[in-house]
């Protein structure tokens, strides 16, 4: 099976994205407050917690953006806060031609947003703008990672061709399983806002991370005022300070991912017909069985020590080696694959640990 996997920092990149972010952050802050927890509740000059306004100014620095805005709700709460705040119910959105996102979708169902799908793998030149549609949107909503197994779009040009053609509508991106993985997240490729869970970036629960346009994001401000809304200046603080050491180990990860892979299709085990990597929606290994075993060997793989479930996806949870079916949006565009396939993510196990808890499962389903 022929799949198009976004490219992957290498630990080199990664060690100097970690500098980068860590060198934003002695811009803001003094020495000494790097030392600190963090302050709760409206502060008059900033209406929240004064460090909550500093780490926001860090991740604006440092993604190059003229605004950052940390809300709640993880990933699915900063998109959802960008259509509340900055369209009105029944607004017209161009999407990809693929299944939507579960949670993105109960937000374009509960304000009955109008979709428009156009299949982004035909946008290849800049001269293909004149097959996408003639008709006015409110925004355009592109996902980094794939939704479909077989996508293979240049996430960065069809930035660039969907804003030739619509210069005055806002392109906004879910960097969700991409940011701090790959080099550019929509906003340094040209979108106008990036959206994405820093609880998938080792930080705390259901903090989200909007990164943009100030237009945009004064509008998400508006409505997330209260005191009760605000994200707090130690979950923040928290969220920065978890940030520093995703980028290396999320491509150590992608090593493994590499080699695992690699092994598998050498042969390492015979019961594994093929293996392949692929964005869903972490980038994972796929591997497909000879035989329609892979509910089974999910069943079956908690004993040997396999994570049988994820937490936040790439969460501070989880350390293990994880072992799932497919996701959502590729059951449905091949729903009999469920009983072949089955995506493993290395999280921080090494590749040996991924082997051995793959033999002593099927060993076990022998028995």
């Amino acid at each position: 099976m022929k799949t198009y996997p976004l490219k992957s920092l290498s630990v080199e990149q990664a060690i100097k994205l970690q500098h980068k972010l860590v060198d934003a952050i002695q811009r803001q802050f003094k020495g000494a407050e790097l030392l600190q927890a963090g302050d709760y509740g409206l502060d008059p000059e900033f209406k929240k917690p004064c460090y909550t306004a500093r780490v926001e100014n860090v991740l604006a620095d440092f993604f190059n953006a003229e605004r950052a805005l940390l809300v709640r709700g993880a990933g699915t709460g900063a998109i959802r806060s960008f259509f509340n705040a900055n369209l009105e119910v029944g607004s017209k959105v161009l999407i990809h031609q693929a299944a939507v996102y579960p949670t993105t979708e109960v937000t374009f169902k509960s304000m009955g947003l109008e979709t428009k799908k156009f299949d982004f793998n035909r946008l290849k030149e800049m001269k293909d703008q004149k097959m996408l549609p003639s008709e006015d949107f409110e925004a355009i909503l592109v996902q980094h990672s794939r939704q479909k197994i077989d996508d293979s779009y240049d996430f960065t040009k069809v930035i660039k061709i969907l804003k030739a053609k619509y210069p005055e509508t806002p392109v906004i991106t879910d960097d969700n399983y991409a940011a701090m993985k790959v080099e550019q997240i929509g906003v340094e490729a040209g979108a106008d806002l990036s959206t994405f869970s820093l609880f998938k970036l080792q930080g705390p629960p259901g903090i989200g991370l909007l990164v943009g346009k100030k237009k945009y994001l004064d509008k998400v401000e508006a409505i997330n005022y209260s005191g009760g809304s605000q994200v707090q200046g130690p979950e923040a603080l928290d969220a920065l300070r978890s940030m520093v050491n995703t980028p290396v180990s999320l491509a150590i990860q992608a090593q493994t991912v590499e080699e695992v892979n690699q092994r598998l299709n050498q042969g390492e085990v015979e019961e594994v017909k093929n293996s392949f990597i692929a964005n869903a929606q972490s980038k994972v290994v796929i591997l497909e069985f000879e035989k329609a075993i892979a509910r089974d060997f999910l069943a079956a793989v908690n004993e040997q020590g396999g994570v049988p479930y994820p937490v936040g996806s790439e969460s501070r949870y989880e350390i293990g080696a994880m072992f799932y079916r497919i996701s959502g949006t590729f059951r449905q565009e091949n729903p009999e694959a469920e009983k072949y396939l089955v995506r493993i993510n290395p999280m921080r196990a090494g590749a040996d640990t991924v082997i051995r808890i793959i033999k002593e499962t099927i060993s076990a389903l022998k028995r």
